[in-house]
Order: structure tokens, then C-alpha cells, then sequence
């Protein structure tokens, strides 16, 4: 028999011969509790998303040295997140959670939605009755999109259009036979028979509720007004026969009750959801802004774009800003179950990089004079003005040589707000306040600190303030726009600060997602990464024209980024609203204007350094700022004029850049240089009106 020591060498040399790592699964559990993205791994590894995800499914291992690094990074976060489950059997159920497991109010809910419970064990496959026929009836078809997996719990995809004659064209291309007459009707057989519905995005959130878009015909075939004469509140009076009809089947609507985004909900039954998500199209669900064109499809294709946004996004439940926000809690919910260690139980717990389940006040130079716990204080001590640009250029500035240049051409970031949320750490626990602490660029807050002694050339924006005047004293700004000033080579003293100890990548997922849908669809109409800088140009002068169905879907796209951006600090609305009272957006864990900060903060730097790095390589001056657009003099009414190009041709590091990724510029217009200059005399920003047409620029893309 072997000795003890023969044992003990025999392990220790199995030991030594490679680092063990805990099984895919138990990697991606790993993952997900510490709230990091694949992206951001696959960034820190120094890889791909692809092989993350194949670490992550068992498709391939890790190698030396990212094996070892790997796997010191999984022991830190095994005893970070341990998986008390260890004692259960292989094939373990998920654990009991309590029906009324807690979850955020969506901002469509007004915050008085009852708990409709979260499905944390799969949901059994519903039985798909209803009738399913070709969409080559007499209908125009939809046109092809790319199929995504189906769930089997949902065949016939998250939505469909209805139509008056009871048929619903789902996404698939199938059109259903609804039977449906009235709107209770119409929600049984969605729940039951249609086979409606899409998964969660994060395994800790909770399905997508099924989609019903009505068309003004079956809007009119159950009932409904063909305009709503409450033009505040949009929304069914009380009193309306299908509003009673609904409640009579006890039914429930949310508090903003029955309008161009209605909810109709009972409690959950055991661990399934019972809601329906309905659109009005004549009662404008599908603006034209964040929409175009798409309320006067056909209904298969109004299906077509409202499945790839559903794909790619998420299920609309909303107009575009709703959906932004509803989007980053999808992908970061804010609890998981985890199990009382006294009692043994599953119960609700917070989930690592979320923003938790109840409001936040802001630190008092966060908000604004109308917040409650600000109005109480009699806070006088100045706010955070962190906004976008919009800055002209003082014409006498002007050279005689930039005068008689012939054009001036707008450059446009391609969803700079995207752009700077990606890897943005934001604050996650509550602003504590410091009394001149020593300034740290890692640390997200608001800082009071002067930057008026910092003197940058006049032809240039202020990094410091949105209409690009010098600051003339001390102020509050966000991290960002501080350790800019630090990169600029001065040095910052700051007065005070509110700081935040707990923060993290909250929008990390929320970016990545977004990203994606952007590029995909911006590929699926031509415009593709692979092009090059004269091919690009060419492809984005027709791009709208190839698709429109997919148009409308870059534009829902856009109007998401922008949009939820917005609603994370939504003032109060209303004309009878009173400052020191409480509003509805402000209830939400989301709201929240610090994070809004950082990222325009962020985003305004990113523009100014490659203003500064532009100014650099090519001793070019814009004329003026807006947002995302920049206009510069140009000897040629083409970027390719006047962007820096190395010997090699390939575009300069730090300037701005073609392409179709976040970030990367495109053109926004042409106009003549003495156009221009008429406008900056006038006081008026030529960056507004560089599409032509007097047209105004969508700010903040």
C-alpha cells in the first residue's frame, strides 16, 4: 500500500500541473453576481467576447498566462459570491422565490403597479392554440428579417399587429387568427392561446410581457375613440365602457391607466405573469420622431420593425425613452434570490451592479431646486451644469485664410451619449459629503472646484462649460470634466465634493447591448465596417433608402440611447406641480442625475479632446458645436478634405474618424462658407442648420 507521502506527492504534482478552474457554468455565475459584462472581461484578459463566451460554455480553455489570471480572478469572486447551493443535487431546481419578489417600477407604471410576480423557474410551454396561416394571404407579406432562436415558451415571437379583420401579424412572417372582440377577449386569448411572449435578457429579470400594436380598424372593432380628447393626460375616462368592461372582468390597469401604451395585469398565478402590453397606433404609440414612417405601414411590416427593435433592443413597452430605461433594468435587475442562511429560504436580495430597488436622493448640487430633500434644506450652494454643447465660435476669430475657404462641413458622433457610457464608472450607494478632499479621477461625484484660471486657446470651446464660455469662479462639476482638466496639465484643488464609496459599470450591458443593434442594423442597410472612408461616405448618402422598414429601426435605436439618457433625470411635469413636492420619476431607483452627469460630462470631453487634437494635426479651428455635430471650414465639401490621414491612409489616432460605430463621425451636412458665417454674425449656430432645409439638428444622438 502506497504511504501517506507517496499520496501527498502524487497530488501536489497533479496540482502543479495546471491551474484548475471551476466549471463553465460556474464561470459565468461567477460573472454575472460580480456584475461584470463578457465585453469588459474579454477587455481585461486582453481577448475576445467571443472566447469569453466559449470559456464560459466549455467550448475552449484558457491558456497560459491568461489561464492564470483567469483563474485568480475566479477565486476572488468564488469568495466574494459563493454558491450556496453547493449540497444540492446536479440538476438542481432554481430556488422558491416568494410571489411578491420585489422588482423596480417601470417608468410607464407610474411607480403603482402591484407586483405581477417574476418567473424565476421556467415557465412550463404554454399550448400555442391559436391558428397560425402564411402571411401570403392577400396581404402584402412582411419582408425577410433575421430570425432570432425561438423559445419555445413563445413560437410565434414578443408581439404582434392586429388588424380589423382579427389578423395579428406576429414578427415570424405567420399571421394568427385572433377571435377577439372585445379588449378582455383580446387579452385572455393573447395570454392563452397566442403564444406571445420573449425571454428574460439577465437570468435574474423576468420575461417580456406579450406585445398586441392595434391598428386604427381594430382599435374602432373594440371600441376605442379614434383620438383621445385628453390631450394632458392621454388616457380613457373612467367612465368609458371599455375602461368598465376591463375592470368588471377584474382586470387592472396602472395608474396611467388606459392610453397609447396600455398595461392590463392580474396578480401573478404562482410564478406566471399575467400582463399584456397593448399600443394604440391612432392614438400616436409610434410617434413620428423616434418612429418615422412606421405608423402608416402595412401592419406585417409595422411587425417586421417592431420585432428586429424587440431582437435587438428590447419589447417596446413605451416610447423609445421609456424603453431606454426600462432596457437598463432588463440587463440589470435590481435583485436575485439568494438563500437566508438562518431560516434556509430563498428570499429577495440585491443584486451586485444593480441600483437597488428604491429612490435615491441626489446630493444636493446634483438635483434641483423643486426635489423635496433639497427644498427642505434651502440649499444655495449652486448646482451641477453638466449639458451638452452649444457653442459658436466669435467671428472675429475668423482668419482671412478660414474666410475664404469655400465650405463648411458638419461631422456628426454616431450616438456620442453611447460612446461615453461605455466602461463609465457611476456612483451606486448614496453621495457622501467631503470637505476639500484631494481630487481623484477614479471616483465618481460632484466636485466644487475653479477652473477659471485655466486658459485654453479662444477658438476653441471651453471644456468646462456647455456654451464654451471660461468659467469665471468656482463651480460644481462632474469627475470627468475635473480630471480633464488634470489631463489638460493644471492643476485642480477642489473645495468640496460629494463622492459615492460604492460604484460600478452599471451601463456596461446596457451599452453593449445598444451598440450591437445600432451597427447590425446600420450593416443590414449597406453601411458595414468593413468599408473603406470613400465607400462609407457613399453608403451613409443612401443608406435611409435601401430599408426603410430598417431605418425606422435605426432611428427607434437612437431615440433609445438619447432618450433613456434623459429620463434618468426627468423633471417634474405639469402645470399645477409645486416645488418641494414629490413627482413620479423622481420615485424611481432610475432616477437618477449624477449618472445623467457623468455621461454628458464624459461625452462633452470626448468631443473637446479630439476638437484639441484636430487642432493640433491640422491647425483647423471648428466654427462651431452642437451636441454630437461639429462644423469646420474645409477647402472641399467632403471630410475627406480635411480629416488627418497618415502617409499610409489610414486616419490619424485622437482626430475624429468616419465610420458606423459609436463614436466614429459621419457627414451631417455641407453648406458654403459664407453661409456660415452669416449665421455666427447673426448669433445663430450654423451646426443647427448644416443639414440644409433650415432643419434642426436631433441633439444628443
Amino acid at each position: 500500500m502506497a504511504s501517506e507521502e507517496e499520496l501527498f506527492a502524487n497530488i501536489d504534482a497533479l496540482l502543479e500541473e495546471e491551474p484548475q478552474l471551476p466549471p463553465p457554468a460556474e464561470r459565468a455565475r461567477l460573472r454575472e453576481a460580480a456584475g461584470i459584462t463578457q465585453a469588459r472581461l474579454a477587455q481585461a484578459l486582453k481577448s475576445t467576447v467571443q472566447t469569453v463566451k466559449n470559456y464560459e460554455n466549455g467550448r475552449s480553455e484558457p491558456k497560459s498566462p491568461r489561464l492564470e489570471a483567469y483563474q485568480r480572478l475566479l477565486k476572488g469572486w468564488a469568495a466574494k459570491y459563493p454558491a450556496h447551493a453547493a449540497s444540492a443535487p446536479a440538476v438542481a431546481p432554481q430556488p422558491e422565490v416568494p410571489q411578491t419578489f420585489t422588482r423596480v417600477p417601470t417608468v410607464e407604471e407610474d411607480e403603482t403597479e402591484p407586483d405581477v410576480g417574476v418567473a424565476v423557474k421556467p415557465v412550463p410551454e404554454r399550448p400555442a392554440r391559436a391558428a397560425a396561416r402564411p402571411a401570403t394571404s392577400s396581404r402584402r407579406p412582411a419582408k425577410k428579417a433575421a430570425a432570432p432562436a425561438v423559445d419555445p415558451r413563445f413560437p410565434h415571437g414578443p408581439l404582434a399587429v392586429l388588424d380589423g379583420d382579427g389578423s395579428a401579424y406576429g414578427t415570424s412572417g405567420l399571421v394568427l387568427d385572433c377571435p377577439a372582440t372585445t379588449v378582455v377577449e383580446l387579452v385572455e386569448w393573447t395570454l392563452r392561446e397566442s403564444g406571445l411572449g420573449a425571454a428574460k435578457l439577465h437570468r435574474h429579470g423576468k420575461d417580456a410581457d406579450p406585445l398586441i400594436v392595434l391598428t386604427a380598424s381594430a382599435a374602432a372593432q373594440f371600441g376605442l375613440p379614434e383620438r383621445l380628447e385628453d390631450r394632458r393626460g392621454l388616457r380613457l375616462p373612467e367612465d368609458h365602457p371599455v375602461v368598465k368592461q376591463v375592470l368588471k372582468a377584474k382586470w387592472q390597469l396602472t395608474k396611467r391607466g388606459f392610453g397609447p401604451w396600455a398595461r392590463i395585469y392580474r396578480k401573478a398565478q404562482g410564478r406566471e405573469r399575467q400582463c399584456v402590453q397593448l399600443a394604440v397606433l391612432p392614438w400616436d404609440a409610434l410617434d413620428s420622431r423616434s418612429w418615422p414612417g412606421v405608423a402608416d405601414m402595412e401592419p406585417a411590416d409595422i411587425a417586421r420593425v417592431l420585432g428586429v427593435y424587440a431582437q435587438r433592443v428590447i419589447t417596446p413597452r413605451g416610447g423609445t425613452a421609456v424603453n431606454g430605461l426600462e432596457l437598463m433594468t432588463a440587463l440589470r435587475p435590481p435583485t436575485r434570490p439568494v438563500r437566508d442562511e438562518a431560516t434556509g429560504n430563498w428570499v429577495s436580495g440585491a443584486n451586485p451592479g444593480s441600483l437597488g430597488t428604491e429612490p435615491m436622493d441626489p446630493a444636493p448640487p446634483e438635483g434641483q431646486p423643486e426635489h423635496p430633500a433639497i427644498h427642505r434644506m434651502g440649499w444655495e450652494g449652486g448646482f451641477l451644469h453638466e449639458e451638452a454643447y452649444q457653442w459658436v465660435r466669435d467671428v472675429d476669430t475668423l482668419t482671412g485664410e478660414e474666410g475664404m475657404l469655400p465650405f463648411a462641413v458638419g461631422l456628426d458622433l454616431n450616438t456620442a451619449f453611447l460612446a461615453a457610457a461605455a466602461r463609465l464608472t457611476v456612483g451606486l450607494s448614496g453621495p457622501v459629503h467631503f470637505v476639500n478632499p484631494p481630487f481623484n479621477p477614479k471616483v465618481p461625484g460632484a466636485w466644487l472646484v475653479d477652473l477659471s484660471h485655466i486658459e485654453l486657446d479662444p477658438r476653441l470651446p471651453s471644456p468646462f462649460t456647455p456654451d464654451g464660455t471660461r468659467p469665471t469662479g468656482s463651480a460644481w462639476y462632474q469627475t470627468h470634466t475635473v480630471a480633464y482638466a488634470q489631463e489638460l496639465g493644471y492643476n485642480v484643488a477642489p473645495i468640496e465634493a460629494y463622492l459615492r464609496r460604492e460604484t460600478g459599470a452599471y451601463l456596461d450591458p446596457w451599452h453593449d447591448r445598444l451598440k450591437t443593434a445600432y451597427v447590425d442594423t446600420l450593416a443590414d442597410m449597406g453601411v458595414t465596417r468593413d468599408l473603406s472612408d470613400t465607400e462609407f461616405l457613399a453608403a451613409m448618402e443612401h443608406h435611409k433608402d435601401v430599408d426603410p422598414a430598417m431605418a425606422a429601426v435605426l432611428a427607434a435605436i437612437k431615440g433609445t440611447v438619447k432618450g433613456g439618457i434623459g429620463k434618468l433625470f426627468e423633471n417634474p411635469q405639469g402645470k399645477h406641480y409645486k416645488e418641494g413636492e414629490p413627482w413620479p420619476a423622481m420615485m424611481r431607483p432610475t432616477w437618477r442625475p449624477d449618472i445623467r452627469a457623468a455621461v454628458i460630462s464624459k461625452a462633452r470631453v470626448n468631443m473637446h479632446r479630439k476638437l484639441n487634437n484636430m487642432a493640433k494635426m491640422t491647425g483647423l479651428f471648428p466654427l462651431a458645436v452642437l451636441s454630437d455635430c461639429v462644423v469646420y471650414p474645409s477647402p472641399g465639401a467632403s471630410p475627406l478634405d480635411f480629416l488627418p490621414y497618415a502617409a499610409s491612409g489610414k486616419p490619424q489616432p485622437g482626430g475624429f474618424r468616419l465610420g458606423p460605430t459609436p463614436g466614429l463621425a459621419k457627414l451631417e451636412g455641407v453648406q458654403e462658407m459664407s453661409w456660415a458665417v452669416d449665421l455666427m454674425e447673426k448669433g445663430l449656430n450654423p451646426a443647427r442648420h448644416i443639414k440644409g432645409g433650415d432643419a434642426v439638428l436631433d441633439e444628443g444622438e
